[in-house]
């Protein structure tokens, strides 16, 4: 006869609630943005085929430097960690080195993203006693030929002396930006190499068809075999920078580092140059559009009252991508890469990795996606576009 051992029974019970997590409390929105990218003006001396703010002419209504001064103000109450400044080129403005003296001041730090052509070696010194600043210069190839077919001719040559002139200056540590296509996927180990020769760290960002992004779309964003291939040498490169935008790549398997979430007018969002405020960088659309800074309330207001922003921090429906498994992983993906495609935004994205957007894609009407708000592109008669190395920023003002 068999005797059953006294074991003691254990009630059932119920399961422990779920702990919230950061991702969680990321999704329904912060009271000020972790950091936001803020473009100072749409002037620019080159004409990237790409650039996601068809930037190239200065706008007449871009906000002055007092105004400039108060959004700051505004940042260092809200204890903002940091801004992205961008543009256009942001050396142009002249009054440049006085809005990032008047952000160090007030304990908002800079990061700026520049193409480098104006970074000489009197900029670099000054640039170099500055605290609170970061600097990426942007290159889209590792050589000449690659960059310069979509940033211009003579802008990588440019971009590596300003990369010269900030290590003559020991400014320390900077960033080299690049932002991933099919063509320039293959130089991955190149880019790493000349950010390792300066002792910089590499960023390498997604390709979004905003702006004239939108026109250069079919022949620049990378093939599926690429994104696989750009997935697994980021999975062994955790010290290369992403800025969390390839979190649709996790389907492919583990998640990459990062939020792997959307972040727009939840953590992240952009002031233009005219005080425009949107849910990102890559939604310059008027259905993206949650106010202005020069608004009653500036731009506090927007970030805490907009309805755009209130709505975008509302639980959503994974929509037709619910039914797939990799949902938790992607998150459904980029909601700018679906909107200028002309996708619904709970579509999946228009690079799922898992081909779940094809059949979509291919069912659009063409010349029917939306088109960004706003182009300040130059009309040029060819393809080059001439570099400034002058020593003094050109005034647009």
């Amino acid at each position: 006869m068999r005797v059953r051992s006294s074991i003691p029974v254990i009630a059932a019970q119920p399961p422990a609630p779920r702990r919230s997590t950061l991702t969680d409390d990321m999704k329904r929105g912060l009271d000020a943005p972790i950091c936001l990218t803020w473009e100072l003006t749409y002037a620019c001396n080159l004409a990237c085929t790409h650039c996601l703010s068809s930037s190239g002419r200065r706008d007449p209504r871009e906000l002055s430097t007092e105004e400039c001064f108060a959004v700051i103000d505004e940042l260092e109450r809200l204890q903002v960690f940091y801004v992205n400044i961008g543009g256009g080129e942001p050396m142009i403005r002249k009054d440049f080195f006085e809005i990032l003296d008047y952000a160090n001041a007030h304990h908002v730090g800079v990061k700026f993203s520049t193409n480098g052509s104006y970074i000489n070696a009197e900029s670099a010194r000054r640039l170099a006693s500055m605290d609170y600043l970061d600097i990426q210069i942007s290159i889209d190839g590792a050589d000449a030929d690659v960059n310069d077919a979509v940033r211009g001719t003579g802008s990588f040559a440019a971009a590596r002396q300003a990369m010269e002139h900030l290590r003559a200056a020991e400014f320390g540590p900077f960033k080299i930006s690049i932002v991933v296509t099919r063509h320039n996927v293959d130089q991955l180990d190149e880019f790493k190499a000349i950010a390792d020769s300066y002792g910089a760290q590499l960023r390498v960002t997604r390709l979004r068809p905003s702006g004239r992004g939108a026109e250069s779309w079919d022949d620049l964003h990378p093939t599926n075999d690429q994104q696989r291939q750009l997935y697994y040498w980021l999975k062994d490169r955790p010290d290369v920078l992403t800025g969390d935008s390839f979190f649709h790549l996790s389907a492919f398997g583990e998640a990459l580092p990062g939020l792997n979430l959307c972040g727009a007018g939840r953590v992240v969002c952009l002031i233009d140059p005219v005080g425009d405020v949107y849910a990102c960088p890559f939604v310059i659309h008027d259905e993206f559009l949650a106010g202005n800074v020069r608004d009653a309330g500036g731009f506090t207001s927007v970030w805490r009252e907009s309805d755009l922003f209130t709505s975008l921090r509302e639980p959503t429906s994974p929509g037709a991508c619910g039914s797939c498994g990799s949902y938790d992983a992607c998150q459904g993906g980029c909601m700018a890469s679906k909107f200028f495609v002309g996708l619904e935004l709970d579509d999946p994205d228009p690079e799922c990795v898992k081909g779940h957007a094809e059949p979509l894609l291919a069912a659009l009407t063409p010349g029917t996606a939306p088109v960004s708000s706003v182009d300040h592109s130059r009309r040029r008669a060819d393809d080059s576009v001439a570099v400034a190395l002058s020593a003094k920023p050109v005034s647009f003002q």
